[in-house]
């Protein structure tokens, strides 16, 4: 059976599905998965943060590390160390001379002198000395020093000394008013040494290198490293060398000395060169008393005048100088000064045990 399509007939009954919207289809869209490892790129931003903060802070810090140093170097100026609680207005300065003798702390005693000078408080000075002695020439400038301190400002200077305060140490103590020994101080060796070595079996046996020396005059490389010295050319640096600075020596003590040795009692102290204890020392009067630094104190009060006082000490702040020459000195090197220092004879106020 046929059957006609009415149109006319009613349609579905009830909501009807929304129309798909075009090119999604019918379904809803879908929802982007979340990115991975964004957590560790936050914490790598925050430890590179932190990194970048902290070398700039280390940055500010070498920068100002670098400013003291440089300040340090160019003003040279000694900072105050207190050594006893006492009124400012009265100052005993304490001026150290220890270590080997060089230039270098002839340089070092001359910056405390100076800074003592200036200042109108210090009523006197304590040189304190350990020191088994050095060069001749430094040992002489320091005893110059202390000597012209003494003569130009009258102040009292007392020299105190403590371990070993021989040959040189002892030079520079005699420029001083008074000398106060620690009961285990050694002192004395009034005398010169030098040495040089003699490498002349070393290069032509060992090494089979023959030296050739072309000079003016007969005596111009006398005594040479290059060869056993003759009887004649160790006479003659006996006379040449050794002889003056021993009779510089015993003239320093004879006049540092004056009112407790005569010039024929040093000379006679300084035959045998030897060293001696406080308790020696004081018999043979090279000392004037046995004690510690608190009576080397008292005693330089006492001849200043004032019942009592603040000691101090002049200390030199490390610069990048300081730094600069330990840094180099860390290197040792075979130059030609060093080679001249090898085989020339040095001529030394120093105890030779040193």
């Amino acid at each position: 059976m046929d059957f006609e399509q009415d149109n006319n007939l009613p349609g579905p009954i009830g909501p009807q599905p929304a129309e798909p919207i075009s090119g999604l289809g019918a379904t809803s869209p879908a929802q982007r998965p979340p990115k991975r490892g964004s957590g560790w790129r936050i914490f790598w931003g925050i430890v590179l943060g932190l990194s970048i903060m902290a070398n700039f802070v280390l940055f500010l810090m070498l920068i100002g590390v670098v400013a003291v140093f440089a300040t340090g170097q160019r003003s040279g100026q000694l900072t105050e160390e207190v050594v006893r609680d006492g009124p400012a207005r009265n100052k005993i300065v304490m001026v150290n001379v220890q270590g080997i003798i060089q230039g270098e702390l002839a340089g070092d005693v001359y910056r405390q002198l100076k800074a003592a000078r200036r200042d109108r408080r210090v009523k006197g000075l304590i040189i304190r000395v350990n020191s088994p002695g050095g060069t001749i020439s430094a040992s002489d400038q320091i005893y110059k020093q202390i000597q012209k301190f003494r003569d130009e400002e009258k102040k009292p200077v007392v020299a105190f000394m403590q371990g070993v305060a021989a040959s040189g140490g002892y030079y520079a103590s005699v420029a001083c008013e008074k000398i106060v020994a620690e009961p285990t101080t050694i002192t004395g060796s009034i005398g010169v040494i030098s040495w040089y070595l003699v490498v002349q079996e070393l290069l032509e046996e060992k090494l089979g290198v023959v030296p050739v020396t072309i000079k003016s005059g007969r005596k111009k490389d006398w005594p040479s490293s290059f060869r056993t010295p003759t009887d004649e050319e160790l006479q003659y640096m006996q006379d040449k060398l050794i002889s003056p600075a021993l009779d510089r020596f015993v003239e320093v003590v004879a006049e540092g000395r004056e009112g407790s040795l005569t010039r024929a009692e040093v000379e006679k102290i300084a035959e045998e060169a030897g060293i001696y204890g406080a308790k020696e020392a004081l018999e043979e009067k090279l000392i004037d008393e046995i004690g510690y630094l608190d009576e080397a104190i008292k005693l330089a009060k006492s001849l200043a005048g004032i019942g009592d006082a603040q000691v101090v000490q002049y200390r030199k702040p490390f610069s990048l100088a300081d730094f600069m020459s330990y840094r180099k000195a860390s290197f040792p090197k075979l130059d030609r000064t060093t080679l001249y220092e090898l085989g020339t004879p040095q001529l030394l106020y120093l105890w030779s045990a040193y």
